[in-house]
């Protein structure tokens, strides 16, 4: 079939088509409607485009921080955000702390700015050593409109000490194996404030099952617990407890 006589269908028949072809070619993949407004947020598609990401698979989980982000809006406290890759989390989070002007926040980045470091055990197959690498340089371009920033480079958790007196409203934890993960939230879990949100983009991710062993470890004695997100992560916020999810009998 030509894509001209194709695209004469209706959108809804076309999805249906796309739909049925994805039955067979990701059997196990499931649609979303194309129907949601969030799709047409001008400030936010800015955002993504500014990342090359408008077309780009993370655009859920971008919206997902972005939102979250408004949860923090009357909490004191610094944000942070443990792995950058090219800085787009990090620079949507600081426009956030400029449109929230309840607190004046500090933002703070904690990358090695080498990619990866070596995967453990409980990593799974996926990753490997320097992977994902973005140079600092590359980074500190990507966010240089925002005066309150700072990149700590460093492999996680050698330069967690600079900031070991601050409070914190937001944490962003980007760092898909278990060993970064775990002492990111070690250390930032207790310093968090009240009311504050912890987001962990490699929650619940067969890609990253460290990343989510690590938290539900180091939770296990923790009144919250993760909740899942439809696009992939997780968040909790500090303070308010979570049941267990559901589990089948």
């Amino acid at each position: 079939m030509k894509l001209r006589t194709l695209l004469k269908f209706k959108k809804k028949d076309r999805f249906n088509l796309l739909v049925l072809i994805s039955r067979w070619l990701v059997p196990e993949y499931r649609f979303n409607w194309p129907y949601l407004d969030w799709w047409h947020d001008p400030v936010f598609n800015r955002y993504l485009e500014k990342f090359n990401e408008l077309k780009k698979h993370n655009t859920e989980r971008r919206l997902m921080l972005y939102q979250l982000m408004r949860l923090v809006d009357d909490i004191p406290g610094d944000t942070v955000e443990c792995g950058t890759l090219r800085g787009a989390g990090s620079y949507l989070m600081c426009m956030m702390n400029e449109h929230q002007s309840q607190h004046r926040r500090h933002h703070h980045v904690f990358d090695s700015f080498e990619g990866l470091s070596q995967p453990g055990a409980t990593d799974g197959a996926h990753w490997r050593k320097g992977d994902l690498a973005v140079t600092m340089e590359k980074v500190a371009a990507n966010l240089e409109r925002f005066d309150e920033v700072t990149l700590h480079k460093g492999w996680i958790p050698e330069r967690f000490h600079e900031v070991g007196d601050k409070r914190f409203a937001f944490i962003h934890i980007d760092v898909d194996l278990y060993q970064p993960t775990l002492d990111s939230i070690d250390f930032f879990y207790p310093r968090t404030n009240e009311g504050g949100v912890i987001l962990c983009d490699d929650y619940g991710s067969s890609l990253c099952p460290g990343a989510t062993r690590a938290i539900d470890e180091y939770l296990a004695n923790k009144p919250e617990k993760m909740i899942y997100l439809p696009g992939g992560g997780g968040f909790l916020i500090k303070g308010v407890k979570t049941s267990p999810p559901l589990t089948a009998s």
